[in-house]
Order: C-alpha cells, then sequence, then structure tokens
C-alpha cells in the first residue's frame, strides 16, 4: 500500500495543482503534496532498511535498498524544488514571462516527472523500467521547452532526439539480455525480464550476448545520464529549462539513468566476471576528461553547471568500475552529495540569473555585495560541487580515490585526482570572478525570498553536514544500497 500511495502522490499533486485557478493555493498544494511524497518515501526507507524488500502485485512492484535509496534522493529534490518553485514562478509570472495558466501546466508536468523517476525505481522488470526511463524523457522535454522560445524548442527537440536515439540502443540491449535469460530460465519465459531472476542466474547466462547487451544499455542509458560522448543534450536542455527544472534534471534524472545502467551492470558483471566495471572505467573517465575544456572556457553559467553534471556522472561511474565495498560506497555516497549540490547550485543560479537579467558569466559580478544571502549559498555551493574541503563532495571524491589505489588502479586514481584539480581551477576562476566582482550599477541589492531560503537550506545544511560527519543512518542506508550491485542487499530475493 505504501508504494501504491507513493506512486499516486506526486499523481494527483500534479493534477490538482495543475486545475487550481486559485494560483496561490496551487502553489501551497503542490508543496504539501511533495512533503507527502517525502513523507512515503521515508516510510518505505524505513522499512526496506529494515532488512525488508516490497513485492506487490506478483512482482510488478519491487523495491529494494538501491531502488529506495533512489526514491529517497527523488523526493528530496523534488520537495526543494517544489518549495523554491514557488517564489522563482511567482516572479515569472510578475515580470508576464509566462501566464498564471501556464504555471498550471508547470506544476502539473513538475509533478508527472516526479513520479516517471519513482516508477523507474520501483520495478523489477527490465522492460518496464526500460519504459519508465522513455516516460522521463517525454515529460521532461515538455519542461525543458516551457517558455516556448526558439531556442528552448531547439534543446527540447535535440533532447528528445538523442533520448529517443539512446533509449533506441538500451531496448535492443535488454531484448539480447532477455534472450540470453530465456535459456537459463525456460520455464518461465517472463521471468528472463525481471532483475531479481537475472541476478540469481547470472552466472549461467551467455557472456557474449550478456556483454553485448550491456554495451547496448551503457550507451542507451548512459545517453540519459548525460555520459560522454553522448552529453550533448545535457547543457542546452538545462540551460533552457526553468532553474528548478534544472535542478531535478541534473540531481536526480541523471542518476535515474544511472540507475537503470548500474542494475543491468550487477548482472553482467557477475556473467563476465568481473570485467563489467573495465567499461564503466573507460566512460567514467572519459566523461570527467571531456568536461576539463569546456569548464575552462564557459561563458553561460547555467551550461557550465551542466557540464558539471557531465563530470559528476562519471565520478560515480567510475567509482562503480572500480568496485569493492570502498568504491560503491564513495559511488553512492557522491550520488548523494552530487544531488544536493547540484540541485542547490541551480536554485542560486536562478536567483542570479533573474537578478541579472542574464546567464552570461560576463554580465554578471558582485553577487555577494547584490544578493548577500544568495551570493553566499552560490560561492558555498560552487567551491562544494567543484571538490573543495570541507565540503561533502571533497569526501566522497577522496573515498574513490583511496577505492582506485586500494583496487591496485593507481593509474586509474592519479588521472581522477588530476583532472578534478583542472576542474576546480577553472570553475573557481568564473564563480570567483562573479562572486566579488565589481556590482554595475543598473544592479541594487535584493533581498532573497523566504521560500528560496527554504528550498536552498534543506540541501545546503546537508552539504554542511556530510562534508564533517557522516550520520550513522545515511551510512547504513549508502553500504546497503551500495550491497545489492553485489548481491549482499539485505533481504535480496525475498
Amino acid at each position: 500500500m505504501l508504494a501504491i500511495g507513493l506512486l499516486i502522490s506526486p499523481l494527483l499533486t500534479g493534477v490538482l495543482a495543475g486545475l487550481c485557478s486559485k494560483y496561490k493555493f496551487a502553489d501551497l498544494l503542490q508543496v504539501i503534496g511533495s512533503f507527502v511524497t517525502l513523507c512515503l518515501t521515508g516510510l518505505i526507507a524505513l522499512h526496506v532498511f529494515s532488512g525488508n524488500v516490497i513485492h506487490a502485485f506478483d512482482g510488478l512492484i519491487y523495491i529494494d535498498a538501491l531502488g529506495s535509496f533512489n526514491m529517497m534522493l527523488i523526493a528530496i529534490v523534488g520537495l526543494t524544488a517544489a518549495i523554491y518553485s514557488v517564489s522563482y514562478m511567482r516572479y515569472e509570472v510578475q515580470e508576464k514571462v509566462i501566464t498564471r495558466r501556464q504555471l498550471g501546466r508547470y506544476y502539473f508536468f513538475l509533478h508527472f516527472f516526479i513520479l516517471t523517476m519513482l516508477i523507474v525505481s520501483a520495478v523489477d522488470n527490465l522492460g518496464l523500467l526500460w519504459v519508465g526511463i522513455e516516460l522521463t524523457t517525454l515529460v521532461s522535454a515538455m519542461l525543458v521547452a516551457f517558455y516556448g522560445t526558439q531556442h528552448s524548442l531547439e534543446a527540447a527537440w535535440k533532447y528528445l532526439i538523442m533520448g529517443v536515439v539512446g533509449i533506441a540502443f538500451a531496448l535492443l540491449g535488454i531484448v539480447f539480455f532477455y534472450l540470453s535469460g530465456l535459456n537459463a530460465i525456460a520455464e518461465q519465459p517472463a521471468a528472463a525480464l525481471q532483475w531479481t531472476q537475472l541476478f540469481q542466474v547470472a552466472g549461467n547466462l551467455n557472456p557474449r550476448w550478456v556483454e553485448i547487451g550491456f554495451i547496448f544499455i551503457l550507451i542507451g542509458f548512459g545517453t540519459k545520464a548525460g555520459l560522454a560522448p553522448m552529453h550533448f543534450w545535457l547543457p542546452d536542455a538545462h540551460s533552457q529549462a526553468p532553474a528548478p527544472v534544472s535542478a531535478v534534471l541534473s540531481g536526480v534524472l541523471l542518476n535515474t539513468a544511472l540507475y537503470g545502467i548500474f542494475r543491468v551492470y550487477a548482472i553482467a558483471n557477475v556473467t563476465l566476471q568481473g570485467h563489467a566495471g573495465d567499461y564503466l572505467i573507460a566512460f567514467g573517465l572519459f566523461s570527467i576528461s571531456v568536461t576539463v575544456p569546456f569548464i575552462m572556457v564557459q561563458h553561460d553559467l547555467k551550461r557550465m553547471l551542466a557540464f558539471s553534471s557531465v563530470e559528476h556522472m562519471g565520478i560515480i561511474t567510475l567509482a562503480v568500475g572500480i568496485g569493492g565495498p570502498l568504491g560503491l560506497y564513495g559511488a553512492f555516497l557522491h550520488m548523494f552529495n552530487h544531488s544536493m549540490t547540484k540541485s542547490l547550485l541551480f536554485f542560486s543560479a536562478g536567483n542570479i540569473a533573474q537578478k541579472y537579467h542574464s546567464k552570461y558569466i560576463d554580465r554578471i559580478s558582485g553577487v555577494v555585495k547584490a544578493m548577500p544571502f544568495t551570493g553566499i549559498v552560490f560561492l558555498l555551493a560552487a567551491f562544494a560541487v567543484a571538490g573543495a574541503p570541507p565540503f561533502s563532495i571533497f569526501m566522497s571524491e577522496f573515498t574513490i580515490m583511496l577505492a582506485g589505489a586500494d583496487a591496485g588502479k593507481l593509474w586509474v586514481a592519479c588521472t581522477f585526482a588530476a583532472l578534478i584539480v583542472l576542474i576546480f581551477a577553472g570553475m573557481s576562476y568564473y564563480v570567483i570572478r562573479m562572486g566579488f566582482g565589481e556590482l554595475p550599477a543598473r544592479i541594487g541589492k535584493k533581498p532573497t525570498d523566504w521560500w528560496m531560503r527554504i528550498a536552498m537550506c534543506i540541501p545546503l545544511s546537508l552539504i554542511l553536514l556530510c562534508g564533517l560527519y557522516v550520520p550513522e543512518f545515511l551510512e547504513k542506508v549508502i553500504h546497503t544500497a551500495a550491497s545489492v550491485l553485489q548481491g549482499g542487499g539485505e533481504g535480496f530475493g525475498q
């Protein structure tokens, strides 16, 4: 019942907020709905991390520790985006960028978008997982094109085209897994698409078919996750979407695509006797490397943050490829840290873009003077996402470096360290210019709305806390979620 309630909550929230004619009531309604979704996710997490797995409707719904972990991230970022949207979208209505009718449409698609990501995390069937990821593409494309400008429509079409091509590759990969599973589970053809069943017989699957299928899925879902060289849609989509949508895209949509890859990786790594990780290491390092020149010469603030997302998806992929308890722990700790930090960074960047009426870095300076609260948060979040100590991302990146050295992949750890130092230098240069440059005469001081402050304080507190100390509950959650990829998740197969 909890799982059904979780899926109904964002759907009901989106419909009611979208149809509500009183926009202030719609604002409050969609925040309350997001809070209910978070509470339901928390109850599911308590159940799952107590050593249980949720099964419902003959395995149609399946939530284990890995799925529950991804749901938690979706619900937290979804709530903060809903809170932030109140003030951000009111300003857009006030400035006549959008109409009140468009605001209702925005709320509907935002919460339906949250629903599609939750669906991906709540199914056992790889075919349904593919359908869920396809739905995330279709719904989020409507949000990318929300403003209806030439640039936003171009970005949405580019996103759709690359997303559809990528998802086609992923479907072909799933077919290979299905055909391999049919030979191992001959008496139950339908079970050949179930992750739990495929994982249990992974050692008996055809290695050649599994390897080909895994490569196709890695390319397909990797396109959606923003892994290089399939990342070209991401900077355009993130730069054209409303700031709260960019926060959700970067903070949890990319994770959801990685979630699909990791589900299949758990099977492939057993079948290929540990060699599937080599593909993840290659894609991870390449994604981080590609980011360096684009961040060094970037002129658009939101595009810079989007390329940073490519980097961090590469880091998470690299860490899972390194593997082992330390590598997987570092990967999921980094996934949590990036979701909090990048959503916070897009929130503050949205404030700045509204204040300066521009996303171009050369036109933004003196942010700390013009917007003291937002400016300070922006600096903290930017240095955090660049990997500066003592913030949370530094801790997870350091953990991943140690995992690489511990696994005997010292060259991987050293290359990774060199690349993130270069990225840190590039981002710091632009961030310091924007934060402490001369305040333009046309820009006066602007207080930050309290809705925005609440939205930003939630991830900020987690970033600061996890940079110094990972709470015991969160550490257990991450360890348990990571162990699913090794077949050691509590309650697995129940």
